[in-house]
């Protein structure tokens, strides 16, 4: 009898076993020889020349431990910015830095907003520190902010947004942001995911700086896999306020950015003239993908980041899964996005030339199938 008794064990905390984990969109496909990979909203330009000289000029000293604070990466972005170093915390990642705000923010009982289709690593550092991720309603796939706002409770802790939003692309303006930051409580941090926004040409949008700089309740969190192309290295920073870079300063790992990291990074944001070619790129292709897919009959949502969402009908033989598989068997690789709760889309990345090209015959090919 004791023997299918179960043996006791260590047990999660609950919430934890609540958890879909984070899957990456797919990057290959059996069979093909030729793989376009467009998941993944990875730059097509690759990384700065002076970011990969000087990862590599590091290799030699792979015995010593990393700058623990960080310092010489973090004086890189507030010369960069204009901002105060002491106010800057780097990470593994800005995904790192957002599970380190719900380890320090969020407990047992707590809540945190979201927007219905916003990025899935905030009700994973929700739940995973035991509190309750709560969803908003969005506007044309835009986030809202009086839908935010009105699931505000006692509770409430974190209001999670990114702007741009993973993988919709839209964003809202920074008029819309400060309200949103001027009606929320004192004491819940909204915490501004601005991992897109050094793609976007628009004259109303702010990354979040500015909020920052002058509210004690906001931080904006950046990344270096995006534009910069470091997605491998794992590097991303937050701005806030001080109070809130000492809380994560003291849970963060002592060396939780490796030097060669370190150094890439600072190449990277001091080639301003690679950044721009990789913004003038994307502002070209992302307006072409566009406009072609939507020859198609297909919808498009606008978008102000590096991927646009391709709307499917759901008729048999047109739909979104269906035109994933054959697009795949061709070897363009797209991200399918059910998971954020868009079972007829796909997200496209903007690639090279070619892939681009590809992607507009491909799909035209598969909208003309009988």
């Amino acid at each position: 009898m004791t023997a299918n008794r179960p043996q006791p064990r260590p047990e999660p905390r609950p919430g934890v076993l609540d958890l879909e984990p984070y899957v990456p969109g797919k990057s290959g496909a059996p069979g093909v020889a030729r793989v376009f990979k467009l998941s993944a909203n990875e730059t097509p330009l690759g990384p700065s020349p002076k970011a990969i000289e000087a990862f590599r000029a590091v290799a030699g000293h792979l015995e010593d431990y990393p700058e623990g604070t960080a310092r010489l990466l973090r004086e890189a972005i507030g010369k960069q910015y204009g901002l105060d170093p002491a106010r800057i915390i780097c990470g593994a990642g800005s995904d790192d830095l957002l599970n380190l705000i719900g380890d320090a923010y969020l407990k047992d009982g707590d809540e945190a907003i979201y927007p219905k289709h916003g990025f899935l690593v905030y009700p994973i550092a929700t739940l995973g520190s035991g509190a309750t991720p709560v969803v908003a309603e969005e506007k044309d796939l835009t986030a809202n902010v009086d839908a935010i706002l009105a699931k505000v409770t006692d509770r409430t802790k974190v209001v999670w947004i990114a702007n741009p939003n993973n993988p919709t692309g839209t964003y809202i303006p920074y008029d819309e942001l400060k309200r949103l930051q001027r009606s929320l409580p004192p004491h819940v941090l909204l915490v501004v995911d601005a991992a897109y926004s050094e793609y976007v040409r628009r004259n109303d949008y702010d990354a979040g700086i500015e909020l920052v700089a002058t509210c004690n309740n906001v931080v904006m969190t950046r990344t270096f896999s995006k534009i910069y192309g470091l997605a491998a290295l794992r590097v991303g920073w937050m701005y806030g306020p001080a109070h809130v870079i000492d809380v994560i300063n003291r849970i963060r790992g002592p060396f939780n950015v490796n030097t060669p990291a370190m150094m890439a990074a600072i190449a990277a944001i001091n080639d301003t003239a690679h950044m721009e070619m990789a913004r003038a790129h994307n502002e070209k292709w992302l307006n072409w993908l566009t406009d072609e897919v939507r020859k198609l009959g297909l919808k498009v949502t606008p978008s102000a980041a590096n991927f646009i969402l391709i709307h499917f009908p759901t008729t048999k033989g047109k739909t979104a899964a269906e035109a994933d598989d054959f697009l795949s068997s061709r070897g363009l690789i797209l991200r399918r996005v059910s998971s954020y709760h868009l079972p007829d889309c796909l997200r496209l990345t903007v690639g090279l030339e070619e892939p681009n090209r590809l992607v507009v015959k491909a799909l035209a090919e598969f909208m003309g199938r009988k």
